[in-house]
């Protein structure tokens, strides 16, 4: 089959049309500039694939029946694919729609530009024009797409470094700016390498407090009276070497914001002293009798479960309860695949700044993508930004030294691409195919994932389906049976 124009934007096209013949001559129309084109002949087909997929333009026919097998259109189907307009305006917020409809009905169509409709095309159509206007929709849908995600890539200094793509990460900087106003506590959970001295970080940029200073500390592998001193600070002569006065943590925060790290890992007897200033905003320092008052906002994480521990009897409840006064839990890399993408290009164009200065953003192939959206990363964020890295400098030492790096499939890490790290729960660090999908699986059918996995790859290869068979380790008769039976073309 031809290869798409390198110029014309590749979509995901959703079709509405309840003449099996007329959605299958535009599919066809599409298909040639790389377009992938899933077909629904009813309003309620049409509904399930606006809540269930992904798409950049819908073609919607204006007549049609409101559920599949009906026969006619009724008075309630005459207006369906404004029905269908509506639906996608909700569901499908970045979606181009297009109406489709007959001569007689073109002042109903004009309406449809003021529910935000892109435009629409008369029976009987003429190709090249349908063509035309789906490649335009096309185009507008994913400069839209492209500088919302440069938008999230370029934020506010509070959220530099945080992707947030995926729905469960937006949902996550949604609570960080409620919570950020607020004085309450913050704890944040997650596995190693999710990112949480950066949520950390976000909270007190967004706060009032961010004017004041930020401070970390982490409270892993430390000795008990090294700890306390590192908090809470000491007075002259209070142990051999305190030559000087030395204020903690606590009070070199005070007015700003005091995040401690790895909370989990401190002793018990620590607790109830960190318990004690937490309470009551006062300090003593080691050696001291002196009461000093602080006032921070204070913020702690955790790769250990907190709840477990309190259960077993080695973290205590009410410091549990006390600094848990909004939770923020970060899924693992593998739960939120969608962010991949983004965080590999936004490393990429940090990296362009001191390995390729000069020669652009380093480009990295579809198949380099896949790999490492496919990879299961046992270590998160931060195993992924190492792989880049690695990758990037790998490729520079193939590269001519002129234009943009270009990253391939070869310069990814041995162990991304054969899977042989294991996550914590003990899968295979390359997960299993569905897993390729993105996001949790659970509860959803096969066929839909089936149907959304054989749908995404056959856009990212251009439509090109033995490039698609090959990526997905299926035969292309086996390929072309699938696109019939979901109805892809």
């Amino acid at each position: 089959m031809p290869e798409p124009n390198a110029e014309q934007v590749t979509a995901q096209v959703l079709i509405v049309e309840d003449e099996p013949e007329h959605a299958d001559v535009m599919a066809e129309a599409l298909r040639r500039p790389g377009h992938v084109c899933t077909i629904v002949g009813s309003v309620s087909a049409a509904a399930e694939e606006l809540r269930g997929g992904s798409f950049d333009v819908i073609v919607t026919d204006l007549r049609m029946p409101e559920s599949a097998g009906q026969e006619g259109v009724d008075a309630e189907g005459s207006d369906a694919g404004m029905r269908v307009l509506a639906m996608a305006s909700e569901l499908q917020p970045d979606a181009e729609t297009i109406m489709v409809t007959a001569h007689g009905d073109v002042p109903t169509a004009r309406s449809a530009f003021k529910h935000g409709a892109f435009d629409f095309v008369e029976k009987p159509i003429d190709l090249a024009v349908f063509r035309s206007v789906v490649n335009r929709a096309a185009d507008a849908a994913v400069v839209r797409g492209e500088s919302g995600e440069l938008k999230e890539l370029v934020q506010h200094d509070g959220f530099e470094g945080i992707v947030a793509g995926s729905d469960a990460m937006r949902r996550i900087l949604g609570t960080v700016r409620t919570v950020a106003n607020s004085q309450i506590p913050v704890l944040i959970t997650g596995e190693s390498g999710t990112g949480k001295e950066l949520i950390a970080k976000a909270v007190h940029d967004h706060s009032p407090r961010n004017r004041r200073r930020y401070v970390t500390m982490n409270c892993a592998g430390q000795a008990e009276s090294l700890l306390e001193d590192q908090l809470f600070g000491h007075v002259r002569g209070a142990f051999t070497g305190a030559d000087k006065d030395r204020e903690g943590v606590f009070e070199y925060a005070d007015g700003g914001t005091l995040f401690l790290d790895e909370i989990g890992d401190m002793p018990l007897t620590m607790q109830a002293k960190l318990l004690r200033v937490l309470e009551s905003g006062e300090v003593v320092r080691v050696g001291s009798n002196e009461v000093r008052k602080t006032d921070v906002r204070f913020v702690s994480a955790t790769n250990r479960d907190l709840k477990k521990m309190v259960d077993e009897g080695t973290f205590r409840q009410d410091l549990y309860f006390r600094i848990n006064g909004s939770h923020v839990h970060l899924p693992p890399l593998r739960d939120r695949r969608e962010d991949i993408p983004r965080i590999v290009r936004h490393a990429a164009s940090k990296l362009s700044e001191s390995l390729t200065p000069g020669r652009g953003v380093p480009e990295f192939s579809d198949g380099a993508m896949m790999r490492l959206t496919a990879y299961g990363w046992p270590g998160n964020v931060r195993q992924l930004l190492n792989a880049v890295q690695n990758a990037v400098v790998t490729a520079i030492g193939d590269s001519d030294g002129a234009g943009p790096v270009r990253v391939g499939a070869s310069h990814i890490p041995g162990g991304v691409v054969s899977g042989d790290d294991e996550g914590p729960d003990g899968v295979s660090g390359s997960g299993s195919g569905a897993s390729r999908v993105g996001g949790s699986l659970a509860g959803t059918p096969l066929e839909q994932i089936e149907k959304r996995a054989i749908r995404e790859t056959l856009q990212m290869m251009g439509g090109n389906r033995e490039k698609t068979a090959e990526v997905l380790g299926i035969g292309e008769r086996t390929l072309y049976r699938k696109l019939k039976e979901y109805g892809l073309r």
